[in-house]
């Protein structure tokens, strides 16, 4: 994982650190004469800042580089084993969970049984207990030992986690959702950071599932449009490079688009219309139930479209259709590179074959003359790889928390 050199600050002990490790990361700086030039910073400086890293675990230095006229550098370089990151993407009947080194690589993921409708002090409970546990078992042995020291994979430095509903960034709560009873003004963040003692971070679903995506596809995009497309529909927006938002972060909230098509059906946001109510995987079963078809989840829609089941088929295009209708617009407006679709729906032909063609026949040709519509690489790991890429960038810009932690 290759994170963006901060900008330049003042040469003050904090911001040295934090830049330090930033350049490092980058790959912008790979010795400490590196970063003395890329720092405007006396050798001394680096090389004492530097010193305070690799003992605490962060950094490693080894290995030569190549000789500008002198001695070959060593060279510097983040340490894998300098802590972990446990990322959450919670659902509304399982949690996927995974552990990241600081380096961005994924490690072990599990996914676990999570009613969201017990409430959140139950089901975030429960993700720590089973956060604690996927560590200690990737680890090895020597992680469950109390004494570790610092800089094992014992260390747990973050935590990012990302809920299916509205959530307010800077207070880490969530706010009228929609499938979350109970969850509605709690302190999520502030709760996991008690318990846990490190920094949390927790986002909406879709925005780290974007996040995951667009940093995972192995050509260089700038703006991207991330669709999960499962028993509900959201989207998330990266644009230059950014996760946007939005004013209320409700950016990319689709899901609750009025179409004409939807008519009067009651939606589960209290209005009425809305795209989830036509194209979304409980739009689905519902309409298949209303026909007799036993389906009673979108798995169950997913395994009897893959037997090419003709009434399940083509309700399963018309979503992508009625999802295409209203992404053109998205697209339009928004011109991204690419456009990534995940989600159970996501992974049936028919489904993603008729957002494709709506896209294509809604679009302005310069448009879609280099768009990019595909499935999302990342599968499953989209939301678990994007919360780790999120929290091990908020990390590594303050290690001095490694210091004084350690």
């Amino acid at each position: 994982m290759a994170l963006d050199p901060a900008p330049a600050e003042p040469a003050a002990e904090a911001p040295v650190t934090s830049r330090i490790v930033a350049l490092v990361s980058a790959g912008v700086a790979t010795s400490r004469a590196d970063l003395a030039r890329e720092l405007g910073v006396a050798p001394s400086t680096v090389s004492g800042r530097v010193t305070e890293l690799i003992e605490a675990g962060v950094l490693d230095e080894g290995g030569a580089g190549e000789s500008r006229g002198g001695r070959r550098p060593r060279l510097l370089r983040l340490r894998p084993d300098g802590g972990h990151v446990l990322a959450a993407d919670l659902g509304g009947t399982h949690a996927r969970l995974a552990v990241m080194d600081l380096t961005g690589r994924l490690g072990a993921v599990r996914e676990v049984p999570v009613e969201i409708a017990d409430g959140p002090e139950a089901a975030l409970a429960a993700i720590l207990e089973e956060g604690a546990d996927l560590a200690a078992s990737s680890a090895g042995p020597s992680s469950a030992s109390s004494d570790a020291s610092p800089g094992t994979r014992s260390a747990l430095r973050g935590v990012a986690i990302g809920l299916p509903g509205p959530v307010d960034v800077v207070t880490g709560r969530v706010e009228s959702p929609a499938r979350m009873p109970g969850w509605n003004g709690f302190a999520v963040r502030d709760w996991l950071a008690e318990r846990a003692g490190v920094p949390v971070l927790v986002d909406n679903d879709v925005n780290l599932m974007a996040l995951g995506e667009h940093f995972s596809y192995p050509r260089r995009v700038e703006h991207s449009v991330t669709v999960k497309a499962g028993s509900g529909i959201g989207s998330g927006l990266i644009a230059s490079g950014r996760l946007h938002r939005g004013a209320t972060g409700a950016a990319g909230d689709i899901t609750h688009s009025r179409v004409s098509a939807a008519g009067e059906i009651p939606c589960s946001c209290g209005k009425l219309g809305c795209l989830e109510t036509i194209a979304s995987g409980a739009a689905i079963v519902r309409q298949l139930r209303a026909q007799g078809v036993d389906v009673t989840t979108t798995a169950d829609v997913v395994r009897r479209a893959g037997d090419a089941e003709p009434a399940v088929t083509t309700l399963v295009r018309e979503a992508g259709r009625h999802l295409g209708e209203v992404l053109c617009t998205v697209v339009n407006f928004v011109n991204p590179d690419a456009v990534f679709l995940g989600g159970a729906l996501s992974t049936l032909e028919p489904f993603v074959a008729s957002v494709r063609s709506q896209l294509y026949e809604g679009c302005h040709p310069l448009v879609t003359k280099n768009l990019v519509i595909t499935r999302a690489t990342t599968g499953p790991e989209a939301g678990v790889i994007g919360a780790g890429r999120l929290v091990v960038q908020h990390v590594l810009a303050d290690p001095g928390a490694f210091l004084l932690r350690d």
